[in-house]
């Protein structure tokens, strides 16, 4: 006879947080972002809310700001640890630069076959008006304390010495996400040209170390805890304008900044 309690019993859930959009440091007026404030009471509820048997992370980032990826790994590999409970990351589209830094918070890495992975390098990009004021008479008139102020100022010729810091300091990040990499993947990384900048796609990325193996969320949570286990999805929340479809001028430019950084991996923004 059945127990008249079992029906009441615990059912074994796994937490999914959805990590899509662009990293950034702030609230971005339009399209989705990710930041370690928009995402800490999210990551905390993952962790917490009915003791899940596993998080999974589902990502879909062409990455961002290196210190906001840094600081979600580091928020969630912290509660991973400190609950003893197993995080899988399942790449969607890409999960690329900043993107491939929040997967290496999982314990293990499943993707699609056309999933793009990789991209592990720093990069700095704008251009340089000054031919072009000087070909319309428009005279730049800047006044600074301190002579390096004015560094990288695309209404004047580049200065070596300018190029030479802002290398110094993509080393420095390059250096540190390397180091997240090694410590996260350690002995699975087997690919050459691994920190380049380069990108893989699918079987490649496994057969680099960079990811674990083919897999989609719900038919690999469920062949790993069981038929019947539940899925709690959890994300932030969207802001009220948002929800009611109000885009203005700024979110236009935001949405088109947005789509910019994930034509760089040949994919449209979600």
């Amino acid at each position: 006879m059945e127990s008249p309690f079992k029906r009441f019993r615990r059912q074994d859930t796994v937490t999914v947080v959805r990590l899509e959009g662009v990293i950034s440091s702030g609230a971005r007026p339009g399209g989705q972002s990710l930041s370690d404030a928009a995402l800490a009471s999210v990551i905390e509820v993952a962790f917490s809310r009915g003791k899940p048997k596993a998080v999974a992370l589902s990502i879909n980032s062409p990455g961002g700001s290196p210190v906001q990826s840094s600081l979600i790994t580091a928020r969630i590999r912290r509660l991973a640890d400190e609950k003893n409970i197993p995080v899988h990351a399942f790449v969607e589209d890409v999960a690329a630069s900043g993107g491939y830094w929040l997967a290496t918070a999982a314990d293990r890495i499943h993707i699609d076959p056309s999933s793009i992975v990789g991209s592990i390098g720093v990069i700095s990009a704008s251009f340089g008006f000054h031919e072009f004021m000087e070909r319309k008479g428009v005279e730049r008139r800047v006044y600074t304390a301190g002579e390096d102020k004015s560094m990288l100022d695309p209404f004047r010729p580049v200065r070596e010495e300018d190029v030479g810091r802002i290398k110094k300091i993509q080393k420095v990040i390059h250096d540190n996400f390397i180091e997240q990499v090694r410590s996260r993947r350690g002995e699975r990384l087997s690919g050459e040209n691994l920190f380049t900048g380069e990108i893989w796609v699918g079987q490649d990325a496994i057969d680099a170390g960079l990811a674990d193996e083919m897999g989609h969320l719900v038919p690999t949570m469920k062949k790993l805890y069981g038929d019947k286990v539940r899925f709690n999805v959890v994300r932030p929340k969207r802001p009220l304008f948002r929800r009611f479809g109000l885009p203005g001028v700024s979110d236009v430019l935001s949405d088109a900044e947005d789509r910019a950084v994930w034509a760089r991996f040949g994919v449209q923004a979600p």
